[in-house]
């Protein structure tokens, strides 16, 4: 059965906008999610969207990501999926999202990932 929480979006959703942070002087800034101490996602790459970056999949350490059942609904993104993140034993449940079919509107977050509940992303 599937667990059904709170959208990370608090279900007050808004368009998208994002891209490659830039620096004043233009170029590109890395962007790390980190937790429990470990360097989890890292990419100059990311989309950001209601101020979330959105890490591409393959800059995410699949060592730590396990699927969960758990979903949940965002009204322009569509239905999301989760993972828990795991680091030296220690697990986050449901830490990690995706919309593995976002719908239009949200198109520029396929395949992409991103976090909360105390993932620090800088």
């Amino acid at each position: 059965m599937n667990r059904i929480v709170q959208a990370p979006c608090g279900g007050a959703c808004v368009d998208a906008s994002g891209g490659a942070r830039l620096s004043a002087s233009g170029e590109t800034i890395m962007v790390q999610a980190r937790w429990n101490g470990s360097i989890i996602a890292d990419s100059d790459d990311t989309v950001v969207v209601e101020g979330n970056h959105y890490f591409p999949r393959d800059a995410v350490d699949p060592a730590v990501l396990q699927p969960s059942e758990t979903t949940s609904h965002c009204p322009w993104k569509g239905d999301a999926r989760y993972h828990s993140v795991t680091v030296d034993g220690s697990t986050n449940r449901d830490a990690a999202w995706y919309y593995p079919e976002p719908k239009d509107a949200a198109s520029q977050i396929r395949d992409r990932i991103a976090f909360w509940k105390g993932v620090e992303v800088s």
